[in-house]
């Protein structure tokens, strides 16, 4: 799990889910008919980018400050100090355009080191990004804040304010392994057209490590992770009039040496039945909802992915374990 995103259920809804957009005559939300394309597949699934709701975006807070939660404090640390190397390679003057932006922590490092002009924010959690940007404006009053409430796995248009100054992109947290890989080809081509041709991006990416500091991170002994997936579960009941009983789920995070990615599930503990809007939907005993995964890379996969999509690596900056990586990529 990492911050903000993937669009797992997205390509099977139209197949899923009722074709005139209804659901019992109402007209259905992109939520409810996600929804109910990944509970009507097998495996069970349901995209992680629901997870952001205001409550969910909070707890997800919580999971970074947690001590077997490594990759925000080591990318925090890259981004401190390197970020006289990273600003070294920044267009002066530039719009930065994060992607999934979050909690501002990352960000105000890199507005601390790098010449920006303007902030464009870009998060599917409208008021978690209103709340973020008026604190952002609060502490760097010269800055130009633009917050875009979008989901950035689609299209989305930049403020006219920022048309004209050079764009340099952030994607932090290695949200970029939530994404299945050719989900991360997708993104990165769409990153490439919203920035133009000659931009920069800097991208967090986590790397291969051993499997126990793995399972340790997605499974914390306080249990924030399982209330994050969870959470899933309390935000349809209270927007979808879904009935799902938190008691007879378990949170779960297992590590796919085959796959290299961490999978985060909700498992059903009992046989039943959950109503979902309007629909009876039925779990056995084990029976798994696949809520997210986060890939892992080597460099080199990494490099060949970020080629294969139209970006050249520039700069690539790690810590001392090289345990998470941070690269600077420009558009060809």
């Amino acid at each position: 799990m990492n911050v903000h995103v993937s669009a797992l259920a997205k390509n099977s809804a139209a197949e899923a889910a009722p074709t005139d957009n209804k659901i019992d005559g109402h007209a259905a939300s992109a939520f409810a008919l996600d929804v109910l394309a990944g509970l009507g597949r097998q495996p069970k699934q349901l995209s992680p980018k629901y997870f952001y709701d205001l409550a969910g975006s909070d707890l997800f807070e919580q999971i970074t400050r947690l001590p077997e939660y490594y990759p925000t404090r080591t990318e925090l640390g890259i981004l401190r100090n390197c970020g006289k190397e990273i600003a070294a390679l920044l267009p002066k003057q530039a719009a930065l355009v994060e992607f999934g932006a979050g909690a501002t922590t990352k960000v105000r490092l890199l507005l601390k080191s790098c010449d920006i002009a303007a902030y464009v924010p870009v998060d599917i959690s409208g008021d978690f990004l209103q709340d973020q940007a008026g604190a952002l404006r609060a502490d760097f009053p010269a800055l130009k804040v633009h917050p875009v409430a979008a989901d950035f796995t689609e299209a989305f248009t930049l403020p006219t304010e920022v048309t004209a100054l050079p764009k340099v992109g952030f994607f932090p947290g290695s949200t970029i392994g939530n994404f299945e890989p050719h989900e991360a080809q997708r993104f990165l081509r769409r990153a490439a057209e919203v920035l133009g041709h000659g931009a920069l991006i800097i991208v967090g990416v986590d790397l291969e490590k051993n499997e126990k500091l793995l399972h340790d991170a997605y499974n914390d002994a306080a249990g924030v992770t399982a209330k994050f997936n969870l959470n899933l579960m309390v935000r349809m009941n209270r927007e979808l009039g879904t009935n799902f009983d938190l008691a007879a789920f378990d949170h779960r995070a297992i590590y796919n040496r085959e796959l290299s990615r961490i999978e985060m599930h909700l498992i059903s503990n009992r046989p039943q039945m959950v109503r979902v809007c309007g629909r009876s939907i039925s779990f056995t005993t084990g029976e798994s909802i696949h809520t997210e995964n986060s890939y892992k890379y080597s460099i080199p996969r990494f490099y060949n992915l970020a080629r294969a999509t139209g970006w050249t690596p520039l700069s690539t900056w790690t810590d001392s374990e090289r345990m998470f990586s941070v690269h600077a990529l420009r558009a060809n």
